[in-house]
């Protein structure tokens, strides 16, 4: 009794040690390898904090689904739909009452196994409460729920939505879809949403009676009925069991194309959907579907679980595409080709997406992250996994090479503060959709590769094999993969510890080298773009230092053995083989993180420039520039790299050129530098040689990454103001635009783009009209590149309001086009502005919850480099603080303005100097 007395007047106290108590249990579980242990302590600090965030946007998990016998009524004329759902539960332990997910939705009627129930709404939460009339208790065992509710199709993206394109005879076409992930089912029906309430599914269509139209689900069509005069009701053969943001429902007009794969012996039909009209472009997905599935089956040693594969172009989809089971789901542009319309760029896009959504099938559907925490083992794996896949439908395109401009992104991303690890705790919608970024998709990617080169190919691919057969139709949290690749490695490497380092901190290290003689020494240190920003570095166990398989080449030949920097040395020795004459660290740009030299060594690396893989020069590019960017690195370094650039005619080196040429032109350009013109003749120079390599007219001659690598060189060539260069777009534009008569699909855009910067109202106009009248996805996204390219800035204020009509820009595209306007010198200020003037029309429209208006911020105000720009910011986020899924992407916008203004102050006049003495104008 005392001690009752004693806490209830040492409240703060009491606060205070259980804080103390809670980070305590947080150290100690990141310790225990033990897994059970670690899920009991969870666990128990769950139960006595029933209180916490966490608790009110999680389901209790004491009722479980095992079916759902869902019915759906969508009216495609009025954008209105009913449905039903029967959900077979199983109750695990004593409750009053069962919580599942419901948002958007009007509830008409529940039912508790065919007696009267009564629910409540909790909008705040989601969640949709439902007890016992007579309030009695729920026991174990089975229950059943019925629910009828009803919601709105209309002006929305998310959910169970409406969508249409216009056929030949320009008649609208209306659909309904899906798109679930990630927590957007309740929103098209009551459900238990969260990724770890695995049911099975019973559906049920509703379409209308004209042949025309088709119902399309998860699994097979068993059965179709009458339901009226007018419409027919399409039931579906039982699912296997999967988490509601994979099931899928569309009602549509459709035609496919159809082809078949070989699933271990067994033939399964892949069908390829789009609108009638865009029948022929779905040939290119299904052939390259069939070999990269049949590449996942042989690759896995699993095969496909489910007994159809269809895939559909949506002409409205919010993201590039959904890996629904069996039903996956992409924007247009991300599954339609054809070489008279669409570009190489476009191509490689459709193969990359097919084959990310398509590992899908295993990583994310079979086995499912336990909770968005995790969601890099959904994503992270299909982001790594598709160039495999990819690079087995097309070997002459060094995707695996090719990976590493997403590293490069990643890299980018994640060399900031307001980055986060791969592994982190999340609640709300809000939360678990700002995740879906570069670290869960491109560094859980990247630090996979560097894993599967550790501990070698075969380990990697046996230790995937298992751990998919282990946790097949279960969820898995990151632990489990790492138990399954450490029982393969033994005791030679301790694989938790390496990649913790990597998952549960964000960031990564640079290893900074020192010589004597034939020794290198390497350290390590947390890199940051902004080399004077502070953090704390209690805030991670590991103290942001990391476990880093170190990899080299010389002139002898590459590494072959086994060194690991560990996080808690202070530094390793290596020594240089006898005879080599020079030394790379991180051959390849396998590992995730960077290397700096002394100056020497760097002086050395460039003179060997032309010794190296494709994959080395482009990293040595690429990181000479980064650790110059963050003030590691005299900038005179990477400038004098790039003269080796005049003897260059590979893509990847030339795509890092591209990024890094034109960031430092921005920076000239905004900082009113007198040497921008003198920047733009030296670059003239050194692209030159490759801008003369190849040609406007199309051959037969150029390879897939030939065509990249032109791509790229021209709009570098147009950037700097190359006069052969403007001159042949500017001819070809007003050519076509006279006569119409196609340009190759590869220089449209650019073509588009630098046609029109001069142009007038009259041609700005008839560019309209053209764009008003294309029916193709891809096409229309190049057209309005070129709409959104004309330095008139009435016109540019003219468009971003005419971008309101859906009519004339779909809501997926809406982002695009404001960030087109705000690349233009023209429109970045007028972006700016209008932005801020429309941030209420932007939040109604699209809400706070969407990830894109949360990214729009950074992207358009990424070449602020002023005070005053700066201040403005911040003036805007605190006249509206509520960022939704955009709370890393503010500070990521005032991250990135600071370093610019950093930038400027040190290297401005280092990169001024250099132009004079290397530029003659």
């Amino acid at each position: 009794m005392n001690l009752i007395v004693w806490i209830f007047t040492h409240k703060l106290l009491v606060v205070l040690i259980a804080v103390i108590i809670s980070l305590a249990l947080s150290t100690i579980i990141l310790a225990i390898e033990n897994r059970k242990l670690r899920n009991e302590i969870d666990e128990l600090i769950a139960k006595e904090t029933n209180l916490t965030e966490m608790n009110k946007y999680r389901l209790p998990g004491m009722v479980k689904p095992i079916l759902y016998e869902l019915y759906f009524y969508p009216n495609l004329s009025t954008g209105l739909f009913k449905g039903k759902v029967d959900i077979s539960v199983d109750i695990l332990s004593t409750t009053d009452s069962i919580s599942l997910h419901s948002h958007t939705l009007n509830i008409d009627n529940v039912h508790i196994s065919s007696e009267n129930g009564t629910y409540s709404l909790d909008q705040s939460y989601q969640l949709l409460t439902i007890r016992k009339t007579d309030q009695s208790n729920f026991t174990p065992g089975k229950e059943n729920l019925q629910i009828e509710f009803s919601g709105d199709m209309k002006n929305r993206i998310v959910g169970l939505y409406t969508s249409s394109y216009k056929d030949a005879n320009g008649e609208s076409r209306r659909m309904a879809t899906s798109k679930f992930e990630p927590t957007y089912a309740r929103q098209a029906f009551p459900c238990f949403d969260e990724p770890n309430m695995k049911a099975k599914y019973k559906v049920h269509l509703l379409k209308p009676k004209d042949n025309s139209y088709i119902a399309l689900s998860n699994f097979p069509v068993s059965n179709i009925t009458d339901y009226d005069k007018e419409n027919q009701l399409v039931s579906f053969e039982e699912t296997v069991s999967m988490s509601t943001y994979l099931s899928c429902f569309i009602v549509s007009d459709f035609a496919h194309t159809e082809t078949s794969f070989n699933n271990d012996g067994k033939m399964i039909p892949l069908k390829v959907y789009a609108s009638p009209d865009n029948l022929q472009k779905t040939q290119y997905a299904g052939e390259v579907g069939k070999k990269v599935i049949e590449y996942y089956v042989n690759y896995f040693q699993i095969p496909y679980p489910l007994p159809k594969l269809d895939m559909v172009a949506i002409p409205d989809f919010v993201s590039g595409a959904m890996e629904h089971w069996g039903l996956v789901t992409y924007r247009e542009t991300a599954l339609l080709y054809t070489n008279t319309t669409h570009s190489t760029i476009n191509k490689q896009r459709v193969t990359t997406v097919v084959a990310h959504e398509l590992a899908h099938s295993w990583f994310g559907n079979l086995v499912t992250m336990n909770w968005w925490n995790d969601l890099w083992l959904n994503e992270g794996f299909a982001s790594y996994i598709q160039y495999k896949g990819a690079s087995a439908a097309e070997p002459t395109w060094g995707l695996l090479d090719q990976f590493m401009l997403d590293l490069h992104a990643a890299l980018n991303f994640d060399s900031r503060l307001s980055s986060h690890p791969i592994v982190q705790t999340v609640l709300t919608p809000d939360q678990i959709s700002e995740i879906f970024d570069l670290i869960s998709y491109k560094k859980g990617a990247s630090i996979l590769r560097m894993l599967e080169n550790t501990v070698k190919e075969t380990t990697f691919q046996q230790a995937v094999k298992n751990y998919l057969n282990l946790y097949a139709y279960k969820n898995a949290i990151t632990e489990d993969f790492l138990d399954e690749v450490q029982k393969l490695v033994g005791t030679v490497l301790n694989v938790k510890e390496l990649m913790e380092t990597f998952t549960v901190q964000m960031g990564y290290p640079i290893l900074t080298v020192t010589r004597s003689g034939d020794e290198y020494t390497l350290t390590q240190k947390r890199f940051l773009a902004d080399s004077t920003a502070s953090f704390n570095k209690s805030d991670s166990a590991y103290r942001y230092r990391w476990s880093v398989p170190v990899t080299y080449i010389t002139d002898l030949g590459k590494s072959s053995s086994f060194v690991l920097f560990n996080y808690n040395a202070d530094s390793i020795k290596i020594t240089r083989p006898t005879g080599a004459k020079w030394m790379k660290f991180n051959h390849d740009q396998i590992g995730y993180y960077r290397v700096n030299y002394p100056k020497a060594e760097w002086d050395d690396l460039i003179a060997h420039y032309g010794n190296f893989s494709v994959a080395d020069r482009t990293h040595l590019l690429e990181e000479a520039f980064s650790i110059a960017e963050a003030d590691l690195l005299d900038f005179e370094v990477p400038l004098e790299l790039t003269k080796k650039l005049s003897a260059e005619f590979d893509y990847m080196p030339w795509s890092v050129a591209y990024i890094k040429l034109r960031s430092i032109l921005n920076h000239l350009k905004w900082s009113g530098s007198d040497q921008e013109a003198a920047f733009k003749k030296y670059v003239i120079d050194i692209v030159s040689p490759a801008y003369n390599n190849f040609s406007w007219n199309e051959t037969v001659d150029y390879s897939h990454l030939d065509r990249l690598a032109r791509i790229e060189i021209f709009y570098l060539a147009c950037l700097v103001d190359h006069e052969a260069c403007l001159s042949e777009a500017q001819s070809y534009f007003n050519r076509w635009l006279k006569t119409r008569q196609p340009i190759t699909p590869d220089l449209r855009r650019i073509i588009y783009s630098n046609g029109m910067k001069k142009a007038n109202k009259t041609t700005w106009d008839a560019l309209l009209e053209i764009y008003k009248n294309e029916t193709d996805a891809s096409e229309r996204l190049k057209l309005m590149k070129g709409l959104t390219s004309i330095e008139n800035e009435d016109i540019l204020k003219k468009l971003l309001e005419l971008a309101k009509d859906e009519t004339l820009v779909r809501s997926q595209d809406f982002f695009s086009v404001v960030q087109f306007i705000s690349i233009n010198p023209s429109g970045t200020d007028l972006v700016w502005n209008w932005v801020r003037s429309n941030w209420d029309y932007l939040v109604h429209r699209f809400t706070l919850n969407d990830r894109y208006l949360g990214t729009l911020i950074p992207e358009i105000t990424s070449t602020f480099a002023t005070q005053e720009r700066l201040t403005e910011i911040e003036e805007f986020f605190k006249e509206h603080p509520n960022a939704g899924a955009g709370v890393a992407s503010r500070a990521r916008a005032l991250e990135k303005v600071k370093h610019n203004i950093l930038w400027l102050s040190k290297n401005k006049k280092t990169v001024e100097k250099w132009i004079r003495k290397n530029s003659v104008l």
